[in-house]
């Protein structure tokens, strides 16, 4: 902890101590509002309990919400900044659905990611986050999720991965799971995005210096967020020291590698203007941006969101898949079952592994926890105020714990429940096929769900 870190979490301290003494506090209407929210205290509300829980902020605003009434609480933080949790499916809705225009990531959102993300696509907003998405978007057709499937299956699954599991099983070597998936997982959406294969997923697991780096930046960025004076990781960029220095340099490098990748295939473009398969970079460079800043910002976003998510993803999966020897063995019937068809009709008619997949992130999220900016005055459906210029934050980790929609065997891994059978009215000869409810996936079985929709 650097000296302003310190100082701040002493005057942090000091702060409640001193109101306590002098017995100026009034916090007691607020406890007695709802007494399952930290304590708070005037001008710094709620921020002792934030900063004794700012390395389990994840499981802490979960347990949080899990108690909530309607699943939504409202911290209050130094110089009584607002911020809202949910993860009651119709606030998720309300946000980033019927009210889309009226929440945007907000300006200190894209400060805190700036210097990692620039203005990729998940820190931007309006004309620009429309731009890549529909450029983006073409990724994400049947032609290109048949080719997807392709290259994973015959290259990086066949070629890379299995043979390193088994040789690590023929040789009982213990392996780092989530290391192993990150580089399958960087090598896919290299492949598939840029056109470029890195091959970090070979026999002898060659040093993965930029994957230490993009973590590193990825950590002190979104490390930001958590502090609860904002503006000391910017004294701190300002001095070039600590944290922001080693971030100001795993930028320079990420940026550095990016550019390179943008280079080679602006050669190949010239070389070869009339690509056979036309990966998402060529779709960029070839739609008139040549700003290289610009580029490279969608590089790393790409990076992000195909490295992180599905290793995360994947590693929960074959942890809970260890847990539960029974479902693993119906996994495992339903391969071999499928295993004479194509490999992506293989894959897409592969329901119950679809279902446990879906199982996996309701427990385990990719990605945990979001927010968005209000930029008007707001009512979400359960009654939460919202003011203008409040964040917003919705929480999947914690709406798949919620008893309300999983009912009380939430914390069981339950493939099941994403299912429907022929006895449910859908299908035929006891197909089963893949339940959807409402404007997110739900479970047949909880009519409690719909309290919360309206």
């Amino acid at each position: 902890m650097s000296i302003i870190e310190l100082l701040a979490s002493v005057f942090l301290l000091l702060v409640p101590l001193f109101f306590y003494l002098t017995k100026k506090s009034r916090s007691k209407a607020s406890s007695k509002s709802n007494p399952n929210l930290p304590k708070s205290y005037p001008l710094i509300g709620s921020s002792v309990a934030i900063f004794a829980n700012r390395n389990r902020r994840i499981q802490w605003t979960s347990d949080l919400i899990q108690i909530s009434p309607t699943a939504t609480v409202v911290l209050r933080r130094f110089l009584n900044d607002s911020r809202v949790l949910t993860g009651n499916p119709a606030n998720v809705q309300h946000i980033l659905k019927t009210k889309f225009c009226d929440y945007e990531k907000g300006s200190k959102a894209r400060q805190s990611v700036f210097d990692f993300l620039g203005n990729g696509i998940f820190n931007i907003d309006g004309d620009s986050w429309k731009f890549q998405r529909q450029v983006s978007s073409h990724e994400f057709n049947t032609k290109s999720l048949r080719k997807f499937v392709e290259i994973v299956v015959d290259t990086e699954v066949s070629q890379r991965l299995i043979p390193i599991l088994s040789t690590a099983a023929a040789n009982n070597t213990v392996l780092d799971l989530q290391d192993i998936l990150q580089r399958f997982a960087f090598d896919n959406i290299c492949k598939i995005a840029f056109g470029y294969d890195p091959a970090y997923l070979l026999p002898d697991l060659p040093e993965t210096e930029f994957a230490k780096t993009f973590d590193e930046a990825a950590k002190i960025s979104s490390g930001r967020f958590a502090t609860l004076l904002p503006f000391l990781w910017k004294i701190k960029r300002f001095l070039n020291t600590g944290s922001e220095k080693r971030l100001k340099e795993a930028c320079s490098d990420l940026r550095e590698f990016a550019r390179n990748i943008i280079k080679e295939k602006k050669q190949e473009l010239s070389n070869k203007p009339s690509l056979e398969t036309v990966d998402l970079l060529s779709r960029f460079l070839s739609s008139g941006h040549s700003d290289e800043d610009f580029v490279t910002d969608i590089v790393i976003s790409f990076i992000l969101a195909g490295r992180d998510t599905t290793s995360a993803a994947l590693t929960w999966y074959f942890w809970l898949l260890s847990q539960n020897p029974e479902i693993e063995k119906e996994i495992l019937r339903e391969i071999k079952d499928k295993s004479e068809s194509p490999v992506y009709d293989e894959v897409k008619d592969m329901v119950y592994t679809h279902a446990s997949l879906c199982e996996s992130m309701r427990l385990y999220p990719p990605v945990p926890i979001d927010g968005k900016v209000a930029l008007r005055d707001d009512v979400l459906p359960d009654g939460t105020v919202i003011k203008k210029g409040m964040r917003v934050s919705y929480h999947p980790y914690a709406m798949g714990r919620l008893e309300m929609l999983w009912g009380p065997d939430w914390e069981e891994f339950k493939p099941d429940r994403w299912l429907q059978r022929a006895g449910d009215g859908v299908g035929n000869d006891g197909q089963v096929e893949l339940c959807r409810e409402g404007p997110i996936l739900l479970p047949r079985f909880s009519g409690r769900s719909k309290d919360l929709f309206g």
